[in-house]
């Protein structure tokens, strides 16, 4: 498989333009801008989730599940219902949500207002992590401007249907990534994640049904209802996977950055090599990461797999949010999967005991090894810990701690082991 340069991208061609502080005019002028809510006003929810189903777009937030599905699992009832756009973005190594918010805000109202429609809810968040000031402003500059044209308030565009947007602010915890954890945030309460079931589409926010999807995923619905689910779904390059992806490349690159590749249309090693003009200084590839901080690493020998939920699940890691994270042959493994592992325990919420304790106690051992002290059963006792977190936690911070461990023990043990008989001889990164 060639990686085919003139494939067809959606967003990228209207990011980083110099006209940011104008967003409507550009949207209707250059995207065919709330198009595509009118068409989906006309159509009924069933259509339209028949549509997403075809569109074989899968959740761009980390999970992979179809979103059709999704939106379908919503009961028809007259309680009220909501929809929450998950702009917590706090995956490290992702970064490509902000830049759809920060370039095309209006295309997220959009798709926010038709699954708004389809799921019955006439209420929407976007909830976006704190830190993201500059985004958090042009959002609500852009949910100001769809007022006052009547995108968005009661009576839209004169055709009956009401949708009120706001947007909530987090407060920097990674936790509130995950879609309950979110949830009790919106609320006020204390961020950290419920148990399921009820699932939110039955029980969500403020106890009603409630639907939570990722920006990306959002901003892809206005184009699946303009053209259609088949043109979409074709847009990818695997059955079971539409449309296209946007990539945070980050680390050891010469061209870091955001990239709208096709859905499975890419390897890992086309996507470093032939995209991103390959390794920094042109060093030897060590390791890759290939969906965020939480995802199992990759070895140099294992990049010939394509990029897509379930070939890299096939192989033991993870797609998640389509952060790839290059590793060159210069990194110290013990000393970058320590500073992994500080930012899970600092970010677990306490509630479970074994992601609670079990991070905590892993950080304290690869700090150990780091620093001269370990023994030879560390090793095997980290392995026994990420094997007592594993599954066996409310929500999957517990697992996107103990992955990594696990990976970094098997697949660089030899590292490991030298840096332990080297005791504080060992070399050292800093």
């Amino acid at each position: 498989m060639a990686y085919d340069r003139n494939h067809e991208t959606l967003y990228i061609q209207h990011f980083r333009r110099k006209d940011e502080a104008r967003p409507l005019s550009y949207y209707l002028e250059h995207m065919n801008g709330y198009q595509a809510l009118k068409k989906a006003y006309a159509m009924t929810a069933e259509q339209i989730i028949d549509e997403m189903k075809k569109s074989n777009l899968r959740g761009r937030g980390g999970a992979g599940f179809p979103t059709g599905m999704k939106w379908g699992f919503i009961p028809k009832t007259d309680k009220p219902k909501y929809l929450v756009c998950n702009a917590d973005e706090s995956e490290p190594g992702t970064f490509k949500d902000r830049d759809i918010m920060r370039y095309t805000p209006h295309l997220l109202i959009e798709g926010m207002l038709i699954g708004g429609f389809t799921i019955g809810a006439k209420v929407g968040y976007i909830y976006i992590r704190g830190e993201y000031t500059r985004e958090a402003k042009i959002l609500n500059e852009a949910i100001d401007e769809a007022y006052s044209k009547g995108y968005l308030g009661k009576n839209i565009l004169g055709l009956g249907h009401d949708f009120d947007l706001t947007v909530h602010r987090g407060a920097g915890a990674y936790i509130c990534g995950e879609e309950t954890g979110l949830l009790n945030s919106l609320e006020g309460k204390r961020g950290e994640p419920r148990v399921k079931p009820p699932f939110p589409a039955q029980f969500g926010a403020f106890g009603m049904p409630t639907c939570v999807n990722n920006v990306e995923t959002l901003a892809d619905v206005p184009f699946i209802i303009s053209k259609g689910g088949d043109w979409f779904s074709k847009l990818g390059k695997l059955e079971r996977s539409g449309g296209t992806r946007l990539f945070s490349v980050s680390g050891h690159v010469k061209k870091p950055g955001v990239y709208e590749l096709p859905s499975g249309g890419v390897t890992l090693r086309e996507l470093i090599y032939d995209v991103c003009g390959g390794i920094l200084g042109d060093k030897k590839l060590k390791a890759v990461i290939p969906g965020g901080s939480s995802a199992p690493v990759l070895t140099a020998d294992e990049i010939d797999v394509v990029l897509d939920v379930d070939p890299i699940m096939k192989i033991g890691s993870m797609l998640g949010s389509a952060a790839v994270m290059v590793i060159d042959e210069d990194t110290d493994m013990v000393a970058l999967i320590r500073r992994i592992t500080k930012f899970y325990a600092h970010e677990s919420c306490g509630q479970c005991t074994p992601c609670r304790e079990g991070c905590k106690w892993m950080e304290d051992i690869l700090h150990r090894i780091e620093h001269g002290g370990g023994r030879e059963q560390d090793l095997d006792l980290l392995l026994d810990i990420t094997d007592n977190i594993s599954g066996k936690t409310l929500c999957a911070l517990g697992d996107a701690a103990a992955g990594p461990v696990a990976s970094f023990v098997r697949k660089f043990r030899g590292e490991f082991e030298a840096r332990i008989r080297g005791g504080k001889n060992a070399k050292m990164h800093h």
